[in-house]
């Protein structure tokens, strides 16, 4: 009886069990993408219409029965389908479909399905980012030819910053976009100091950190960002850690070395027919050469025996030797090396249904292609996102960058190596001959011998003082500056729901920057302006501290409703308090250094200047809203706005709106043939705008010193302005997006319209107000143009697919008013005369200078003068003449991507028309005899006729030569500056990747994952550009003010890569 009893009771109890399965029952979890949370995910009972969605923090609930099968849906993602078994919590990890990825991340950290949004942007995920080319440093170059609408600049610099203008330059003064992480502002200010480039904050991101790069690029994109937007924003998106069930451990390990070698398109070819000086003799005898010349105008060579540099050198083998006169066997291109960058990174995540985070780290080491030029970089980051309770969930994200870095190149004219090689060297100078003499004098270094400079200019036999430049290996070890940086970002989130359709959010975000910068000249050096006093000294020390921070206050309460059936609004309401710090001191030797090498402040000749210390604080208090409708998922309709208060604005001025509206139709929920997979139509206005910089508003004074023991002041020269506004821009924008023959073709076009206004500038003014220039809200320029996309999935099937992508964008800007009757606003100015500048009526960015002056009919005209008894003609000068445009008629870029089973290729192709460039390198190299030019067709022995008429209408028919007169057949000297404006448009092998990962089979029976082997390269050909011997592309520094001049750049770098992926 006991034994049927139980068995009974068994049964009931199974029965109970069976009974409770079959209940419907709340499932609930996070589903998410590798970015983080993904919201508006439709989550449905597979064969029901009972379904639901996920909130802002990517939660959903609902009711569900064990056996029910869970269907998950979010455009441009992958569908997922879950079993319901016996947990409560189901946490789904989405991926992006492989057709179109369709899910962005906009202002404010938001995730939108693309089809929603009316504006315009353009996302890079991190396998573009990474994939397919070589680590550089600086991710900004890495979307060079990716995105249509933005135009990087990079500026060749060890180590440097490049520049990034989306939709045009918008204000007189320049400026580039805001740079977001995970929906928090960080500081992207270049230093630029000293003629050195020590980068921005793009140059501290951890490439395998980022998920993904969205560009906003107008202003109803960025128009969230208020006083910051109005240069566009790209906003990136860290890697969050891997979520399942299984709370398992996933390891990342990959390792690269890339090798680089110059491109020898971007650097000089010398003449080797003629050697050093500027006329046909020997200024010193037959038995000398011109070893005091800084040119290549002398006699022709004869392989006659004289004495050169190294025959005053008691060191050298040839000391008291005459050598043959020929050209150098090794040339400067001989002093550049191989470069050798080596990167590893390890990632570790970790995570369950309720929690994860990854840990990154990464060393960055680079042995730049000069000599003594060393970068080392080691990045730490870790992101936690912790779910305390169903309705509380918490994300902290940190970073850590420590950079040491020595030898970065010197840019512009003076103290520049570069400089030198381009406009100012002789050809009989063997670069390898003076890295021996370095070497050999250094090791039994005294002041008589100058610390190991024995140049190639020295002032006579007997007094091996530099004339001109320094012994260039002298310059690259002794005079090597060095730099040291500590970057720290950090935010923390936390977010409570309080019910479905409501949550709150609060987040703080700290950006932190420090950089130490030392400088150098040895004893032994050609005298330089040096220090505070800026006064010639022969050594000198120097030492700046730079800090920066910023920190972001937001709070939001984030609503999500369902108005009437499939009408909804979702957005945000919100405040952010944003404190900016800066502060900057700078000290130096005065007089040179007591005791040699010794680098210290105190080994100072003179008493120093006092140390020159800059500080600034500013804030910032916003307000923001936003309300999203989507109405049928046929129309959506957005509205925003945002209000500033600045502390860098007068009282009566310092509050502003900035508002914005956008529509989005989807004509394809409407019109739908068989060839037409989706079609919408976009279109918006926004206002945005740009605050003034601190301490903008009154004069002040600063200390000027002392004088007999009485401190003096002075005050600025600038007239400050206490009446100023915002800078302000407003835009509409309209766009369509299509794809055709199911997805396989994708198009996305946009035409934008801007007004820039009430720019804040300084203007000169007449000397006799006490003042040089003065603060005005002055000036208009317009920007408009078109942006066009396409995608095509060329062939797909099994074990081949060929995708291609292409982007292209044209802008056409124009300077519509300046101040008062002010008809030219100056931006720059460059050696020959040559000036950047925003002339009313034309485009930003035109070139002045001295061009040919010419007849009615077009021929150039020309003057008659005297040199050494002898009559020369030359050009006659037109002192300011239009000579173009920098800007690019337009841009463009084609990716090609193919992958056949396991092997992977790709090559993206990057262009640039038109827009003009002035070459100071080839202004003053043609003139001292350099380059191949200048020797061709015997132009300094027989000598030609420079094609041009006198103002009297005959043809020039006088005979120049260069061994006559300096510069008598090229150079600044006969030609004007307009001879040396060259196209800078240009195409590019910007990129070529080849990889093979290995099968799985092949990895089954071990702890390895995945591996990855790929060969990368990068700026591997110059396919075609007009600007000799330099690449167009390279500036002197970050900012817009540097565009158009081509001036003493280091040569471009082709890299080639191998890398290694392993994941475990």
């Amino acid at each position: 009886m006991k034994t049927k009893f139980n068995g009974i009771l068994t049964l009931l109890l199974a029965l109970i069990v069976q009974f409770s399965f079959a209940q419907d029952r709340t499932i609930s979890g996070i589903v998410s993408d590798e970015s983080g949370p993904l919201p508006g995910v439709t989550v449905l009972k597979k064969g029901t219409t009972q379904g639901t969605e996920t909130d802002f923090n990517g939660k959903y609930t609902i009711k569900s029965k064990n056996g029910d099968i869970l269907v998950f849906n979010f455009v441009g993602m992958k569908t997922i389908q879950k079993t319901v078994g016996t947990s409560n919590q189901i946490n789904i990890v989405m991926e992006n479909d492989n057709v179109l990825d369709e899910v962005v991340v906009t202002a404010l950290g938001i995730k939108r399905e693309k089809k929603s949004l009316g504006y315009a942007s353009q996302e890079i995920k991190s396998d573009a980012i990474n994939g397919g080319t070589t680590k550089t440093g600086n991710i900004a170059s890495q979307l060079s030819g990716k995105v249509a609408g933005l135009n990087v600049t990079t500026t060749n610099n060890f180590g440097g910053s490049s520049n990034m203008v989306i939709r045009g330059v918008k204000s007189l003064g320049g400026g580039s976009p805001l740079i977001v992480i995970d929906g928090s502002p960080i500081n992207n200010s270049s230093t630029f100091t000293g003629g050195n480039d020590y980068g921005n904050a793009l140059s501290d991101i951890n490439q395998d950190d980022i998920a993904s790069m969205n560009i906003l690029k107008g202003a109803a994109a960025s128009a969230l960002y208020g006083e910051r937007g109005i240069n566009g924003v790209i906003v990136i998106t860290t890697k969050n850690g891997k979520s399942g069930d299984d709370n398992s451990w996933g390891i990342k390990f990959s390792s690269g070395i890339t090798v680089g070698t110059i491109d020898k398109a971007t650097f000089p070819e010398y003449q080797n027919t003629y050697g050093g000086g500027y006329g046909q003799g020997f200024d010193h005898g037959n038995d000398y050469t011109n070893y005091d010349s800084d040119g290549s105008g002398g006699p022709k060579y004869d392989g006659s025996l004289k004495y050169h540099w190294d025959a005053f050198d008691t060191t050298s083998p040839n000391f008291g030797k005459k050598r043959a006169y020929v050209a150098a066997k090794n040339g400067p291109s001989s002093l550049f090396k191989t470069s050798f960058t080596k990167t590893n990174s390890i990632s570790i995540q970790k995570g369950d249904q309720s929690k994860n985070m990854t840990f990154t780290y990464e060393n960055f080491d680079s042995d730049w292609i000069l000599p003594n030029s060393e970068l080392e970089k080691n990045n730490f980051s870790l992101k936690v996102n912790y779910d305390l309770t169903p309705k509380l969930h918490t994300s902290f994200y940190s970073s850590l960058t420590l950079q040491d870095t020595q030898g970065r190149n010197t840019t512009g004219y003076s103290d520049n190596l570069m400089s030198m090689f381009r406009q100012w060297w002789n050809v009989d100078v063997d670069v390898l001959e003076q890295k021996d003499s370095y070497f050999r004098n250094k090791a039994i270094a005294s002041v008589d011998n100058r610390y190991g400079n024995i140049s190639w200019n020295r002032k006579s036999p007997t007094n091996s003082k530099p004339a001109y430049w320094n012994n260039p290996y002298f310059q690259l070890y002794e005079n090597a500056g060095s730099d040291n940086r500590y970057r720290s970002f950090s935010y923390g989130r936390i977010t409570y729901d309080i019910n479905d359709n409501l949550g709150v959010t609060g987040k703080v975000a700290y950006d932190k920057s420090m950089l130490n910068i030392e400088k150098r000249i040895a004893a032994g050096s050609i005298a330089m302006d040096f220090g505070a006093s800026e006064n010639t000294v022969p050594s000198g020390y120097s030492r700046q501290d730079i800090a920066r921070s910023e920190t972001n206050l937001d709070l939001m309460l984030n609503y999500n409703y369902e108005l009437v059936e499939d009408i909804k609004v979702s957005g945000v309401l919100g405040a952010n308090l944003r404190k900016n710090d800066y502060n900057s001191i700078y000290a130096s030797t005065e007089g040179g250094l007591v005791v040699p090498g010794i680098y210290s402040l105190a080994n100072t000749v003179k008493s120093p200047l006092a140390a020159t210390e800059n500080q600034y604080n500013t804030e910032t208090n916003s307000a923001y809203l936003t309300a999203s409708f989507d109405f049928y998922k046929k129309f959506y309709l957005d509205a925003t706005w945002r209000l500033d208060k600045s502390s860098t604005l007068p009282a009566a001025n310092n509050t502003y709106n900035y508002p914005s509206v956008t529509g989005a139709l989807i004509v394809s929920e409407f019109y739908k043939p068989e060839w037409l997979s989706f079609w919408k139509v976009r279109a918006n206005y926004a206002e945005v705008g740009s605050t003034a910089d601190p301490y903008e508003l009154q004069n002040s004074y600063a200390s000027a010193g002392l004088l007999n023991g009485v401190g003096l002041y002075d005050t600025n020269y600038t007239k400050k302005n206490s009446n100023l506004k915002p800078q302000r821009s407003k835009e509409y924008e309209f766009g369509t997006e299509m794809m055709f023959l199911n997805k396989r073709i994708t198009f996305d076009f946009a035409y934008y319209n801007t007004k820039t206004f009430d720019q804040i500038i300084s203007l000169p003014v007449s000397t006799a107000t006490g003042y040089s220039k003065k603060v005005v809200n002055a000036g208009q320029i317009n920007n408009s143009g078109f942006e066009a996309q396409l995608g095509l999935v060329a062939v797909k099937n099994d074990n081949f697919t060929w995708n291609i992508d292409l982007n292209w964008s044209k802008n056409k800007n124009k300077v519509v008013s300046l101040s008062g009757d002010s008809e030219n606003y100056q931006l720059a100015s460059y050696p020959g005369g040559v000036s950047l500048n925003a002339f009313k009526g034309k485009p930003w960015g035109t070139l002045i200078g001295p061009g040919y002056k010419e007849d009615k009919n077009g021929n150039k005209l020309m003057e008659t003068y005297q040199s050494k008894g002898v009559t020369y003609a030359r050009y006659i000068k037109d002192g300011s003449k239009n000579l173009g445009n920098v800007t690019p008629d337009w841009i463009g870029g084609m990716r090609n991507s193919f992958t056949y089973k396991n092997f992977g290729f790709s090559f993206l192709i990057d262009v640039r028309k038109g827009g003009k460039v002035f070459s100071t390198d080839m202004y003053y190299g043609l003139g001292t005899g350099l380059y191949k030019e200048t020797a061709g067709n015997n132009v300094r022995q027989t000598g030609v006729v420079l094609p041009g008429v006198f103002e009297d209408g005959t043809k020039n028919t006088i005979i120049a030569r260069n061994p006559q007169a300096y510069g008598a057949v090229d150079g600044w000297k006969v030609k004007p500056s307009e001879a040396f404006v060259y196209d800078g448009g240009f195409v590019k092998l910007r990129e070529a990747a080849i990889s093979y990962s290995l099968p799985k089979s092949a990895l089954k029976n071990s702890f390895i994952n995945d591996a990855k082997i790929s060969l990368v390269g990068r700026n591997l050909w110059i396919i075609s550009k007009d600007l000799p011997y330099a690449d167009p592309e390279a500036m002197v520094g970050g900012g817009t003010r540097s565009y158009g001049h081509s001036i003493g750049s280091t040569p471009t770098t082709r890299d080639i890569g191998l890398n290694l992926t392993f994941k475990f």
